[in-house]
């Protein structure tokens, strides 16, 4: 009921923000695409909010897109603070240095900015900057001990886990999830997405975090680029799922019909909505 309310709210937003009608054309779609242009215009027909009077100039769709779902996101998530409690943060541009797992780059960025021949050998940029992060706060041994006596003072058990703030007392935040925001999906930002997860799993000192992905884009086909496969992004998610495949199936195509219901059935692409509870996993 109130994710629902969240949910609208969001779509309201995006819609007096973001979306914009020109000769016909969202400026979601791709003009060049005649089935790009239809399925964009039946989806915004479905949400049915006033839409932006003019477009957003430059990059700045991008920019509020990601401005937008990160406050829908904490919104949402506070609803379900019982089933993952801790102290939470929702943050955009966060250089993944700044976390536990990852402190260790800047010192390899560094050395491989000194030893070009080292870079050659092993790869490119490590300073990943996630669009949105999740993270946590080390916990307190106070908290820990609240219903129990879990740890004791002057123990040389439980010395190196990050959840434990007295370990390491100017540790940095836990990261929790990365989210990429993408307002349309083209070849190249679909295999930044995927760049990015790569980097957030090769060079992790830890567990990985969730690596997720959202988007507005309305072709199934370009979301596939990002969404189909496994091994490196938890699972891709629309900003309005449900108005897609209405939309789709309003349109007509079976290639993108087909394509969109089986990313749905294989479990690769979910609702914005979902994206909350999957977070609490």
């Amino acid at each position: 009921m109130f994710i629902a309310r969240l949910r609208n709210k969001y779509h309201r937003n995006l819609c007096k923000k973001i979306v914009f009608i020109r000769k016909g054309i969202p400026n979601f779609a791709d003009s060049g695409s005649k089935t790009s242009v239809a399925i964009a215009l039946k989806i915004t027909d479905r949400l049915n909010y006033p839409l932006a009077k003019k477009a957003p100039p430059g990059q700045t769709a991008g920019i509020l897109f990601e401005q937008i779902t990160k406050d829908f996101l904490k919104d949402s998530f506070k609803l379900l603070h019982h089933l993952r409690p801790g102290k939470w943060l929702f943050a955009i541009n966060q250089n993944i240095s700044h976390f536990d797992r990852y402190e260790h780059v800047t010192n390899l960025q560094r050395m491989l900015q000194e030893k070009t021949e080292f870079a050659a050998a092993l790869g490119g940029d490590y300073l990943v900057t996630p669009d949105i992060t999740v993270e946590r706060y080390p916990v307190a041994d106070s908290e820990i001990n609240q219903t129990t006596g879990a740890v004791g003072v002057g123990e040389r058990i439980c010395q190196y886990t990050p959840l434990r703030s007295s370990n390491r007392p100017t540790s940095n935040l836990i990261l929790h999830s990365t989210i990429s925001c993408k307002w349309t999906m083209r070849s190249d930002r679909a295999q930044n997405i995927r760049t990015e997860a790569l980097n957030l799993i090769r060079n992790r000192k830890g567990n990985t975090p969730h690596i997720m992905a959202v988007t507005a884009e309305p072709l199934p086909t370009r979301i596939a680029s990002s969404a189909l496969g496994t091994g490196d992004i938890d699972c891709v998610y629309h900003f309005a799922l449900p108005e897609l495949l209405e939309a789709v199936q309003a349109v007509g195509g079976e290639d993108q019909l087909e394509m969109l219901t089986g990313m749905i059935s294989g479990r690769r692409l979910r609702d914005i909505s979902d994206l909350p509870f999957d977070l609490a996993v």
